[in-house]
């Protein structure tokens, strides 16, 4: 029955939104309350559960989200999104362009967590699809396919690095296991699969168009670059130097400060603002102003995103997740498969990826020890059933079809069917791992 309900709230959701055309907020409200209502949640504390999840989620994403939004508008209108645009072509040219982009998104997903590496990289993306004409969802997919994978598979993320402690796994070999099989996921799941996409029409967003300027008025490349890179640079130096560290040392706070990622995009920001702004001789009043538009073009983002916030803790709280474990943990399946399988449920009626991830761990660790099997698969199959059926009460599903200004229907065609055949394809390898190192 609980099951039932989520899948009659999900449908009006989807209804409401997507037939009545009601903004999507408001929608994620309402089907907030009916579903705290109909799961047996007390009335007076559904209200308090939904900003809860509001809270959470912004709590983590509002600075990112803004000050990406900054910085990827004042990368497009600096020229730098057209400087790196034109190098990235020069190097790997129009036919590559799509591996340029699978690179660049798996290298920036390795010490980037999911959403701040989408902000980060969607100005890269639609500065290559306004300068050389080419389909929003045929450059943007394979990067956030890239993206989205090491999210899921590969620690130091949050789930995958969780995983390997409560398993009991290897965090080397999980890494190394984990990218063997991320490879054909990305592969697969991005460039191939978005051949396929060329007929959906996407706008992305209008902020992140570039300002087509002469070659004399573009920053230099070594400023464009640097600009865009100096996040993950921050936060690969904040990831890596504790390691070389002694624990006792007096800079370390510091530089775990620094490293957090608020603080970084707020130290990238002002280092644009001078890089691309101040130095190339640009008054401060129009950098704001920049900023200003910035803001005002991702407003109703935030708020969708904290409306799938909302709607994920409300199910959180009812204990849906827990019941979904408690019907399969009796099933008679491989472990792997069964892992990924209860993980892939979870993350269809919760929506988070780390949620699902983390509950089902609590599930499947009993019968791991039983059966034997191997803790670093099992951290990759649980890993993969939390990418699957990604729909509206998750927050990526909403960022992706706003930034890239899809219809709901377009966006289940792609982000929502792209998310789910790398978890199908992320199993398959993780199985046939299984046959060869068992």
């Amino acid at each position: 029955m609980t099951i039932l309900i989520v899948l009659l709230c999900i449908a009006i959701l989807i209804v409401l939104i997507s037939v009545f055309k009601i903004n999507a907020f408001i929608s994620f409200l309402l089907v907030s309350f009916i579903a705290g209502l109909a799961l047996g949640l007390p009335p007076a504390k559904i209200p308090a559960s939904i900003e809860k999840g509001m809270g959470d989620v912004l709590g983590s994403l509002a600075i990112i989200i803004t000050a990406g939004a900054m910085l990827g508008k004042l990368v497009a209108e600096s020229g730098a999104a057209q400087k790196i645009a034109k190098i990235s072509m020069q190097v790997f040219g129009q036919k590559y362009i799509q591996w340029a982009m699978v690179l660049t998104g798996f290298l920036i997903g390795i010490p980037l967590y999911y959403g701040i590496g989408f902000v980060l990289m969607v100005p890269l993306i639609f500065s290559v699809v306004y300068r050389y004409k080419l389909p929003a969802l045929y450059i943007g997919l394979p990067m956030l396919a890239a993206l989205s994978v090491t999210h899921g598979f590969l620690p130091p993320h949050p789930s995958p690095a969780a995983l390997v402690v409560q398993f009991k796994a290897d965090m080397g070999l999980t890494l190394l296991y984990g990218l063997a099989v991320s490879i054909p996921a990305i592969v697969i799941g991005g460039p191939i699969f978005s051949r396929t996409l060329k007929s959906i029409t996407a706008v992305p967003i209008a902020s992140f168009s570039p300002v087509e300027l002469a070659d004399q008025d573009l920053p230099s490349g070594f400023k464009s670059f640097f600009t865009a890179l100096l996040p993950v640079i921050l936060l690969a130096a904040a990831s890596f130097l504790p390691l070389l560290l002694n624990p006792d040392s007096a800079i370390l706070p510091y530089i775990l400060f620094a490293g957090q990622p608020s603080v970084v995009m707020l130290i990238v920001l002002i280092a644009a603002t001078w890089l691309l702004g101040l130095s190339q001789g640009k008054k401060i009043t129009a950098i704001m102003g920049i900023y200003a538009d910035a803001v005002k073009d991702i407003a109703l983002i935030l708020l969708i995103i904290a409306g799938s916030g909302a709607l994920k803790q409300v199910l959180t709280e009812s204990g849906v997740s827990n019941q979904i474990a408690y019907y399969l943990q009796h099933v008679e399946l491989e472990p792997l498969f069964l892992a990924w399988l209860i993980a892939a449920l979870i993350r269809f009626c919760v929506g988070s990826a780390t949620v699902a991830g983390l509950t089902t761990a609590g599930i499947i660790a009993p019968l791991m020890e039983q059966t034997h099997t191997n803790p670093n698969l099992m951290v990759l199959a649980v890993g993969a059933g939390s990418l699957m059926f990604s729909h509206v009460n998750d927050a990526g599903f909403w960022m992706f079809k706003e930034y890239f200004g899809l219809s709901l229907k377009d966006t289940f065609k792609s982000w929502a069917l792209m998310e789910s055949i790398v978890g199908i394809v992320g199993l398959l390898g993780i199985l046939l791992l299984h046959l060869i190192i068992a």
